[in-house]
């Protein structure tokens, strides 16, 4: 039995060999955006529409649920001895994991910035609010030179559909507490050489949290993926596009680089029929003919059949011709890959 000193010592290493990793050049604006108060409407309504879906099930906070979410389904995949014997558990959390204290994280090099809940920002823009203001960092993975597809809050039974109709190689910022629901599903999107991101374990806003709640937030994500896939993460995407400076000096002490998006489908609608397919293919058209070499990235999502349905006319109206956001910037898939012979830690 391997002690918990000793994984704590690999742990530290092994986050700090990913945070060597070198970060790739990309075009970004690092200049905010005026606030737009309308997507913050639809932020809103969508968190309303999505516990009402859930609430005859439980009561969950606000802005705390992913498309498609079955409170039912038990993890399928099993706890990690590794796992169990740095963290002393024996099971995957629910929607709310414990925070686990990692010796790498300097959270005197944290900014302090006030937390605060969706759709009431910050008096200013110091703290580089992405969802608030669309400040974006250097660091920021903002646009792709392909028009391409991204999926969130993956995997679901739905997505083996989205596999099979796929004809290009996509990136999925998946969910921990659904990659250890869906694990088989979740390799096979890995084995078909998509890429495999973060977002996050259970769909927090962010901004919302302590820095300890963040931390649990990113580490069980790495952890669900790492035992599922036997990969870390380079890529995470915020859940609502909820990150600011605070966040950001959080996620960049894993390794991660934050991926936001230029156009959002609002695909989550169709669930609540506020929004039709022919209006999501009829954006994906015109994002598609703005330019004779059209770019950007899509926020899609695969946690429903719905959206997964929409996501497949999208691929054929865009067609292959499209990069996972690893292409989009000349980066690595992965902070480090384990052979899977052998047990990760």
């Amino acid at each position: 039995m391997i002690s918990t000193k000793c994984i704590s010592i690999q742990l530290s290493l092994l986050f700090v060999l990913v945070n060597s990793l070198s970060i790739p050049n990309h075009i970004v604006s690092n200049s905010p955006i005026q606030n737009n108060n309308e997507t913050h409407l639809k932020e809103n309504q969508f968190q309303l529409e999505i516990e009402n879906i859930i609430r005859p099930a439980f009561e969950v906070p606000k802005a705390s649920l992913p498309v498609g979410w079955d409170p039912n389904i038990l993890s399928q995949e099993p706890f990690p001895d590794w796992l169990r014997s740095f963290t002393g558990l024996t099971e995957w959390p629910g929607l709310d994991p414990p925070y686990i204290p990692l010796d790498f994280i300097d959270f005197n090099s944290i900014p302090n910035f006030e937390p605060y809940n969706q759709g009431i920002c910050p008096g200013t823009r110091d703290s580089c609010s992405f969802d608030c203001y669309k400040c974006v960092e250097p660091d920021d993975i903002l646009s792709c030179d392909k028009l391409s597809q991204t999926f969130d809050d993956g995997p679901s039974p739905a997505t083996p559909k989205l596999l099979d109709h796929l004809t290009h190689k996509t990136t999925f910022f998946t969910l921990g507490v659904n990659v250890v629901r869906y694990p088989e599903i979740y390799r096979r999107a890995r084995d078909s050489g998509h890429l495999m991101g973060s977002h996050t374990y259970s769909h927090k806003f962010l901004p919302s949290l302590t820095n300890e709640e963040i931390i649990a937030q990113i580490e069980w994500s790495i952890w669900a993926q790492n035992a599922t896939g036997n990969h870390i993460p380079k890529w995470w995407r915020p859940p609502y596009g909820g990150i600011d400076n605070r966040i950001r000096s959080i996620s960049r002490q894993f390794g991660l680089q934050a991926v936001l998006w230029d156009y959002d489908s609002f695909d989550w609608q169709l669930l609540s029929n506020q929004r039709t397919e022919q209006q999501v293919l009829d954006d994906a058209r015109r994002w598609k003919s703005q330019s004779n070499n059209p770019r950007g990235l899509i926020l899609e999502h695969d946690g429903a059949l719905q959206t997964v349905n929409v996501g497949i006319g999208v691929n054929e109206i865009l067609g292959s011709d499209q990069k996972k956001v690893s292409e989009c910037v000349g980066g690595v898939d992965y902070g480090r890959v384990f052979n899977l012979s052998i047990k990760s830690i």
